[in-house]
């Protein structure tokens, strides 16, 4: 699939998040938009999977540990076919099988049920081995937000993947900078992500989380690359997308109201538009 063909696919995942959250009156869109490309890319050029057979033995696996944004998870899952778009405007909703965490038992696509911050990559590394004891070549891959790094666990997590060598393991960190109390930095600092993750046998490499270019440099290192784990520090704009979201704490947690998901469509609207003219 071509850049262009993904940064259209990426604006609808990215108005889905808007209708899905605006729909529940709840959730997350900030952090769904900013990894909002890298879920494009993941799903529709990455992942070894098959919407057909989501339960498949040698698929790849994909672990949201920033199981808050699962808007943009289940945006993504819905575009590449593992269930009905329309589905989305449920979210959240009583009942519905699309919750506000990811769940692994009612949703198709889903390899892990996840929302606690800092435990997804503890299941993620325990895939990987998994796969290594059974000689299976599937490859498994976690999202972390920037925040969530903070979590101690992270590291026990990172220290076993070292320690065991698996390059099967990608590491994706959503570096948007920002949480739901401010500046990553300010609220306690995980910085340099890239030097604490190398201390801990890690590669690193570091790229812009909106670029399909780089992503596809990135990811086909990672494949290359024998005898480590790789992480991938996607730098990334929280909100990306609708302008009045860039950028905004605000947004970490809040849905919009009637008036500013109209805005926020538009801003979308205007931006698919541009590339169909490109």
């Amino acid at each position: 699939m071509n850049k262009l063909e993904l940064q259209k696919i990426a604006v609808e995942v990215r108005k889905e998040i808007i209708a899905a959250t605006h729909s529940a009156k709840a959730g997350h869109p900030g952090g769904s938009l900013s990894a909002a490309d890298l879920f494009t890319y993941l799903y529709f050029e990455e992942l070894h999977i098959d919407p057909k057979r989501p339960d498949m033995e040698d698929r790849d696996r994909f672990v949201l540990s920033k199981g808050h944004t699962s808007p943009g998870l289940y945006a993504a899952l819905a575009h590449r076919g593992f269930f009905p778009v329309e589905d989305l405007l449920q979210f959240r909703h009583t009942g519905h099988y699309l919750q506000g965490h990811p769940d692994m038992k009612r949703v198709p696509g889903v390899d892990m049920s996840t929302g606690s911050l800092g435990q997804g990559l503890s299941t993620a590394v325990g895939m990987a081995l998994a796969a290594k004891m059974d000689g299976k070549d599937y490859r498994v891959y976690a999202m972390c937000g920037d925040g969530e790094i903070q979590e101690g666990q992270i590291w026990e997590a990172a220290m076993f993947a070292g320690h065991h060598q698996l390059d099967n393991l990608v590491v994706i960190v959503d570096h948007n900078k920002l949480q739901i109390d401010g500046l990553v930095g300010e609220v306690c600092s995980p910085y340099p992500i890239d030097q604490k993750f190398e201390a801990f046998q890690f590669y690193a490499l570091t790229i812009d989380g909106h670029d399909f270019d780089a992503m596809e440099e990135a990811f086909a290192k990672a494949r290359e690359l024998k005898g480590k784990p790789t992480v991938i520090i996607a730098n990334t704009v929280k909100g990306n997308g609708v302008s009045f979201m860039e950028n905004e704490p605000s947004w970490h947690g809040k849905a919009p109201n009637d008036a500013e998901c109209e805005i926020a469509m538009e801003d979308l609207r205007k931006a698919g538009e541009a590339l169909c003219q490109s």
